[in-house]
């Protein structure tokens, strides 16, 4: 007997949850850059957080750069918190937008759960192994995903799936290789502005998606 792990379609309300957790994550992030002391690795003593030369990491910490206690970082671990659970509802149920489980939407749906599950642990002073770990499970969430939407005819997500893919890989080239280091801050941030986007996207996608099909199920009967 076979045995379908794969989660069924969700109601369509489930799929608003995910909508309004990344609205709540930018919410918290803004009150955490807000919040945030001073002080980047390109300014030790700059006043507050800035958009050039800080990291979005920056503000997770205990301390802040500039080493004054960092009040922001409760803003910014609640807004990590939100944001992975929020996408993780979302990529758990993921499969259902798809017609045909393959080992692919498989291999999709476990490397995208781990994926978000390490990242969780980005408060937790492993950052450089989490980010790495976190990384190569996204890289094969996200081509295997890309796959199915391709399959599935939904291109303009496909295409804008592959544009934040190559904007992640610039990104993660310059954290190991350390070129261009200086434009990383801004770099990270238009990667971050991407996926969000992509990740809203494809939540309304599916939300359609499901909406139609519960729509076509009671005119059927």
């Amino acid at each position: 007997m076979k045995i379908d792990i794969l989660p069924v379609v969700p109601k369509p309300s489930v799929l608003l949850v995910p909508l309004v957790g990344m609205l709540l994550f930018v919410m918290l992030y803004i009150l955490a850059a807000i919040n945030y002391p001073g002080g980047s690795w390109i300014v030790l003593d700059q006043e507050g957080f800035n958009f050039w030369n800080n990291y979005l990491c920056d503000l997770l910490d205990r301390n802040a750069i500039n080493g004054e206690l960092n009040p922001a970082r409760f803003f910014a671990r609640g807004s990590l918190g939100v944001l992975c659970v929020s996408l993780l509802l979302l990529w758990y149920f993921l499969p259902g937008l798809f017609s045909k489980r393959g080992i692919n939407v498989y291999v999709m749906w476990l490397a995208g759960i781990l994926a978000l599950g390490v990242t969780m642990s980005l408060t937790s002073g492993t950052h450089d192994i989490t980010v790495r770990i976190a990384g190569i499970f996204g890289v094969i969430a996200f081509i295997s995903c890309f796959i199915e939407l391709y399959k599935a005819n939904y291109f303009s997500l496909f295409y804008f799936g592959i544009v934040c893919l190559l904007i992640f890989l610039v990104n993660y080239y310059i954290y190991e290789t350390g070129t261009f280091i200086k434009s990383l801050p801004v770099i990270q941030k238009v990667t971050f502005i991407c996926f969000i986007l992509w990740f809203t996207f494809l939540d309304i996608s599916f939300y359609k998606f499901v909406k139609l099909k519960n729509e076509k199920i009671r005119m059927s009967r």
